[in-house]
Parts: C-alpha cells; sequence; structure tokens
C-alpha cells in the first residue's frame, strides 16, 4: 500500500480503486473526427455530443460532482473528487465539456443560489446535460471587471437585460449563462447583480451570438448581444446589489482557489499526443532532427526539458500542501498562484515544443508530415488564452502582491 493510500479513509481508498476500475474499462475509443485539445475549442456539435456522453458517463460512474450534497445530485462524499481528478489525469482521458458549469456556474449556485436553484441546475451541469457560459468580460470591462456596462431593470417582476458581452466560450452550445449585470451606474462594485440567463432557447430573438476567430482557426470564443431579454426574478442569485460577492467566488473556483475541487479530466482521449506533461516533450525530440541528428541529442535540450519537468513536479508538490488543512488557512498563496503558475508553465512546454520542431512548427494539424499531426504548434497557440481568461497573468501577480504579500500599490 503506498504511502498516500495509508492516509485516506477506507471510503477514499475504495473510491480510488472504483475510478481506476471504470477508467481502465469504460473509455470510449476515439471518434473518427478530430477533438479539440480542450472544450474551449469545440466548434461543432459532433464534437459536444461525444464530450457529453463522455461526461455524462463519468458522473454515472460517480467521477464528477463527488463532493457536493447528494440532494444536489452530488455523491455526498468527502474530498473524493480531488481522488477522481488525480485517476483521470494519470492517462489521456477526454475532458469534460461543461467547464463553466462544472468550474463556475455550479460553486456560485451552490454557495449563493436558493434551495430551489441548486436542485434543480446542479444535477443537469454535473450531468453534461445542461451546457453552461460566463458572461462576465466585456469591450471595456476586461481587467477592470467591475466596470460592466450591459445594464438590467426591473420591469412587472421581471429583470431585463441589454447589452454586450465578449470572449464568451461555448455560448453557441449554452443553455445557460451566469450573468454579472449593472442594475445601479451610479455604484461600481455595489451596482452589480448576478443572474442566469438563458441562450439557446432565445438564441436569435432577444439573444445574438457570433463566433470570434482565434488565430488558430478555431471559434471557441464568442460575442454576446442581449436586447431586451427577460430573465425572471427567481433566477437571480443572491440578493440585489451583491453581485460583485457572486462574481468573487466565481473568479477564486475558476483560477483553482476554490473550496470546492473541480472535476478535471485529461487530454483529448486516448489518440492524445500534445497535453501539458513536460515528459511527452521527450519523445518528441527524439522523433524530430536538430543539426543532422536527433534533438534528445542536444545537450541544451535535454537540460531545458528536465527544467520543465522540475517545475512540472513543483507544482505537483504546491497543489499537494494546498490540500492540507492549516497550512492553507493563513496561506492564500499557495491556492492563488495555482491559475498563474500553471497556465504559464503549458505556455512554456508548447514554446519549447515548437522550437524542437523548427521549420516543421509551421505544418498544422492534417499535414501529413508535421510531427505528432501537428498538435504541439495548436498546443501553443492555444496556451496564450489561459494566461489571459480568469484574469491575466499580470492581474494574477497583483492579487498575490496585494492580498497575500500585503505589498503597496504603485503612485
Amino acid at each position: 500500500m503506498s504511502a498516500a493510500s495509508k492516509k485516506e479513509t477506507s471510503e477514499q481508498t475504495a473510491f480510488r480503486k472504483h475510478c481506476r476500475h471504470f477508467l481502465e474499462t469504460e473509455i470510449p475509443a476515439p471518434p473518427s473526427f478530430r477533438l479539440p485539445q480542450s472544450s474551449l475549442e469545440i466548434m461543432t456539435w459532433e464534437q459536444m455530443d461525444f464530450l457529453v456522453a463522455w461526461q455524462r458517463s463519468a458522473y454515472d460512474a460517480g467521477l464528477v460532482g463527488c463532493d457536493y450534497p447528494s440532494c444536489y445530485g452530488g455523491g455526498g462524499m468527502v474530498d473524493c473528487q480531488r481522488i477522481a481528478n488525480e485517476e483521470m489525469m494519470k492517462g489521456p482521458t477526454y475532458f469534460f465539456p461543461n467547464v463553466v458549469g462544472l468550474g463556475m456556474a455550479a460553486p456560485a449556485i451552490y454557495h449563493h443560489g436558493t434551495e430551489a436553484q441548486k436542485r434543480t441546475f446542479l444535477p443537469k451541469i454535473f450531468s453534461g446535460e445542461e451546457i453552461w457560459c460566463q458572461g462576465f468580460s466585456e469591450p471595456n470591462a476586461g481587467s477592470d471587471l467591475a466596470n460592466i456596462q450591459t445594464t438590467v431593470e426591473k420591469s412587472n417582476g421581471r429583470w431585463v437585460v441589454n447589452g454586450q458581452k465578449t470572449w464568451t466560450s461555448l455560448a453557441q452550445f449554452s443553455q445557460w449563462m451566469i450573468l454579472v449585470a449593472r442594475h445601479n451606474p451610479s455604484d461600481k462594485y455595489g451596482g452589480l447583480t448576478f443572474f442566469i440567463a438563458p441562450i439557446l432557447k432565445v438564441l436569435g430573438q432577444s439573444v445574438q451570438v457570433r463566433p470570434l476567430v482565434k488565430m488558430t482557426g478555431e471559434s471557441g470564443f464568442n460575442e454576446v448581444f442581449f436586447k431586451q431579454l427577460e430573465i425572471p426574478d427567481e433566477h437571480r442569485i443572491d440578493d440585489i446589489g451583491l453581485g460583485w460577492k457572486v462574481a468573487m467566488t466565481t473568479l477564486l473556483h475558476e483560477r483553482g482557489a476554490g473550496p470546492l475541487v473541480t472535476p478535471r479530466a485529461g487530454g483529448n482521449g486516448p489518440s492524445a499526443t500534445a497535453s501539458s506533461n513536460a515528459l511527452r516533450l521527450i519523445e518528441l525530440a527524439r522523433k524530430c532532427a536538430l543539426n543532422g541528428q536527433s534533438a534528445l541529442k542536444d545537450a541544451l535540450i535535454r537540460d531545458r526539458i528536465m527544467a520543465l519537468v522540475i517545475r512540472e513536479k513543483e507544482f505537483e508538490q504546491c497543489a499537494r500542501r494546498a490540500r492540507v488543512k492549516g497550512l492553507v488557512d493563513h496561506h492564500l498563496r499557495l491556492m492563488l498562484q495555482t491559475k498563474l503558475v500553471s497556465t504559464e508553465l503549458r505556455q512554456d512546454i508548447g514554446a519549447l515544443a515548437v522550437e524542437i520542431e523548427g521549420a516543421q512548427s509551421t505544418l498544422y494539424i492534417g499535414d501529413p508530415n508535421a510531427p505528432e499531426n501537428g498538435k504541439w504548434p495548436l498546443f501553443y497557440m492555444n496556451s496564450y488564452g489561459a494566461t489571459i481568461a480568469a484574469g491575466t497573468s499580470e492581474i494574477q501577480r497583483n492579487i498575490l502582491a496585494g492580498r497575500v504579500l500585503g505589498l503597496p500599490k504603485s503612485k
């Protein structure tokens, strides 16, 4: 028995065994069509349907929503989502498509929603039956999120929304959006209220979704326009004026620092070749040529690969520390640094991968001459979105400097 297993309860040990059995026997074969590298690049219903079926299978097996109460569709267990995530990350599994629902909407509803909202929305979030998107960023409210200008007014017992959101991942597939809108223009923070907004059923009527094409050629992001969108008051989350508070809970979980662990599967299936695992660069370097020989024979390349492997192991150990009660209670840094460190590590892995490939890194997916089917250049380009989403790396450093280290703001 491993040291980790000795520290687990009998329930957790049995659950880990169950997860391993499920992942060994129930992962579906790769589809005939290409899957994206993450949920933020899903472009077709064909891709979405396949991935939703996978999430539903994992949910039915108890690997999704493990730590939420059973009355809300969860597993009712203690610290078991972490175990499910660990087992799913060990091998190439498919990712869950409902990333916004699982990582942002579910925590917001659980911590701030009504009993009816929890019982209505959480089970379908976990199963993937209903896909969610996030309505936070606007053209003039990115880094300064509190500058939101999308308006909401109370009229005949309902709320009427007008305005625009941008960089909205999965909006074209979503039944629902977590939406922050302004009800009071004179109060920057207290003038915001948080809602559950319908999307798919009013698409083309009071909601318009326009895709934003990235440099990869994919269109996972969108602009969303609201024109007299009506939302019933029972879809308001928490009190009027507490939208900023609910948004902070949402962002805390999006950045990996919230108390509820988000279900996280692995890469994009058994056929995956590009992932955040720095050790995969060893095989890539073995295949690619540099100065007339295998790139793996270059001492500098080997040294740089191992430096990334060390950083990855450091990150894993920090994640272990963050789970120790009593240690993290007064060390918010261990939790807030997760998003910053992990996204920049992924970007550095991608950068070295395309450097190893050299001129071949200009070959895109589908080119028969592209190393590993061109997935590393795509991985590298997509990594930039991760360092911007949920607050840029610069924003994360400012939060750590001010809220954790207590450093004064520059004048």
